[in-house]
């Protein structure tokens, strides 16, 4: 069984697309350990099942919001096999700010550019092969309200479902400076084998470059005093070199 999770940002379909994708097979919970809606449902798209959950509409990963961390937490801790990002299309700049983010995290990527009819309606030029190229992962328009598109969608969720192993494929690269400051905190964290293998080591670095307080509360049980004392030593290089 394939599990995908959607994602976005508040108000821009994605619940349209999931009750489209699972009909009545919907069951409704909470999240561990929190009082925040867990929605879930099963489909089965050209013999294959699949489990969506329709994650916490958010703007952004990198917050201590409760939606936002749930929404993190998921994809990091459960490692869905697709997560399909449903971004607006006639706000496109926006929303690609999360877009980015889960780049940052590896993720096994698709996005459905939605409210396609109304990018069309409004004239904007947006060429949905040029965003695949660009952001490395399939781009599908869909209309939510109208379930245009979303044969297309499941198609795309299935394939990168089956996609060998592309871990890196999708990270984005930063300036040489900061990618260097990244791997130095990258080979530290490697000398915890157990550590990452429940977290991305490269999204475990850039939230450590970035101050994520709960990532580095996260490091700092998982690691040894003079690990965490190398990171901050590579922190502090990073910010004084900065300036």
């Amino acid at each position: 069984m394939i599990r995908a999770a959607l994602i976005g940002n508040p108000n821009v379909g994605k619940t349209e697309i999931f009750n489209h994708l699972t009909g009545l097979s919907q069951s409704v919970g909470n999240f561990p350990g929190v009082t925040v809606e867990k929605k879930a449902g099963r489909l089965v798209h050209k013999g294959q099942e699949i489990e969506v959950v329709d994650l916490p509409g958010t703007y952004s990963l990198t917050s201590n919001a409760v939606d936002e961390l749930v929404a993190r937490d998921y994809i990091v801790l459960e490692r869905p096999d697709v997560i399909v990002d449903i971004v607006d299309g006639t706000n496109l700049e926006r929303n690609l700010y999360l877009t980015l983010l889960l780049l940052e995290m590896d993720a096994n990527l698709v996005v459905a550019l939605n409210r396609w009819d109304m990018v069309k309606a409004r004239g904007l030029k947006i060429d949905p092969e040029k965003l695949s190229e660009l952001l490395g992962c399939p781009v599908v328009p869909t209309v939510a309200v109208t379930g245009k598109g979303l044969d297309d969608l499941t198609n795309s969720i299935v394939n990168a479902a089956g996609r060998m192993n592309t871990k890196g494929k999708n990270a984005i690269q930063y300036e040489n400076d900061i990618e260097l400051l990244i791997k130095k905190v990258e080979d530290v964290i490697r000398e915890s084998p157990a550590f990452i293998e429940k977290y991305p080591q490269r999204w475990l670095a850039i939230r450590m470059l970035e101050g994520d307080e709960r990532v580095m509360e996260q490091t700092r049980a998982a690691l040894s005093s003079p690990q965490i004392a190398r990171i901050l030593s590579i922190i502090e290089a990073g910010e004084a070199a900065m300036k």
